[in-house]
């Protein structure tokens, strides 16, 4: 089974790497940071990343990529920053620079935008709160690769009033010709979505997430795909690697809430007998998923309107019904 690149499950393999550096202040402990000012941050003009990196402060936060799946083109690219001790960067005004693997002129800055993962009081699951390593929050921003190849990717934050370099915690960033998994216009796969009637009303049996959706599991995906729009989200709230599938599963039925008349919101588990070893459920395997959280919007004529790896915010959501529905 491929690895999973997932935000928090890179952090866990780079802790020993991780330089030190200034986090949240006392004062603001979690809250979003300010809006990016680009002026802030060193323009590329032709400079290579390791010029860039040269007048620099040591001693930066790691980027944690929350992705994958990259292609030629504009692509979503999500991230977490952390310090040494594993806690999560929030305040921090941040962007990304990058530049294919051996060198060359980099591109940047690329503003990131800060999303926050929190949903109503009343859609936080029991799965979510109980897990103190559940993420809160994560930084986006839209790359345009110009070609396939590896990328070496960086993040520059805003740290304590100094600019510090935010180095990823993995190898270099693969950008592929094509997308293997389904993308936006093509046609969705087919699949079949259990329901409680398929698990004797059971729903423990398709859904980790405490307590279950029940929303999310009424109807079956090939029985209503291409009759109207659809949210489907591969997610597994219990057993996530990124440790996100649960605040998107609270996300989307705090979404499903206020727009369950404009789509069908089905919840699809990511293992056999929700056990890790086992493996990838077909359904997933059908879609071309190696890896959780996704979610794809799908619209009335059954062709992916959008789809969103990783965390997801309420209003990256939102515009991704907007887009099956418009469609």
């Amino acid at each position: 089974m491929r690895a999973r690149v997932a935000l928090l499950t890179s952090l866990v393999l780079a802790v020993g790497l991780v330089a030190g550096c200034g986090g949240a202040s006392d004062d603001d402990p979690g809250g979003a940071p300010p809006e990016v000012n680009l002026k802030d941050f060193p323009a590329a003009q032709g400079r290579s990343l390791k010029q860039l990196l040269a007048k620099l402060d040591q001693g930066g936060p790691v980027l944690a990529p929350s992705v994958s799946e990259l292609q030629v083109g504009k692509n979503r690219f999500g991230f977490g920053l952390f310090d040494r001790s594993r806690k999560a960067i929030t305040n921090a005004p941040a962007v990304i620079y990058y530049a294919p693997v051996g060198g060359g002129p980099a591109v940047g800055p690329v503003k990131a935008r800060f999303e926050s993962l929190a949903v109503k009081p009343q859609f936080q699951s029991q799965t979510s709160a109980r897990d103190p390593d559940s993420a809160s929050h994560v930084y986006v921003a839209d790359i345009d690769f110009p070609k396939a190849g590896d990328y070496d990717v960086i993040g520059m934050a805003r740290l304590d009033n100094r600019l510090v370099a935010a180095l990823p915690v993995s190898g270099p960033t693969v950008v592929k010709k094509e997308s293997t998994v389904a993308n936006v216009g093509d046609p969705a796969p087919v699949i079949h979505t259990p329901t409680p009637a398929d698990v004797g009303g059971d729903l423990t049996q398709i859904d980790t997430r405490q307590p279950p959706a029940k929303d999310l599991h009424e109807v079956d995906f090939a029985d209503v795909v291409g009759k109207k729009p659809i949210v489907l989200l591969f997610a597994t709230p219990l057993l996530c690697q990124s440790r996100v599938c649960g605040p998107v599963a609270d996300i989307t039925e705090e979404v499903r809430s206020e727009r369950g008349d404009d789509a069908d919101f089905i919840h699809m588990e990511v293992y056999k007998d929700n056990t890790v070893d086992k493996g990838f459920r077909p359904q997933l395997l059908a879609w071309g998923l190696r890896s959780e959280p996704w979610l794809f919007t799908i619209d009335a004529q059954g062709e992916v309107a959008a789809r969103l790896e990783g965390a997801f915010s309420v209003k990256e959501l939102n515009a991704a019904v907007d887009a099956a529905v418009k469609r």
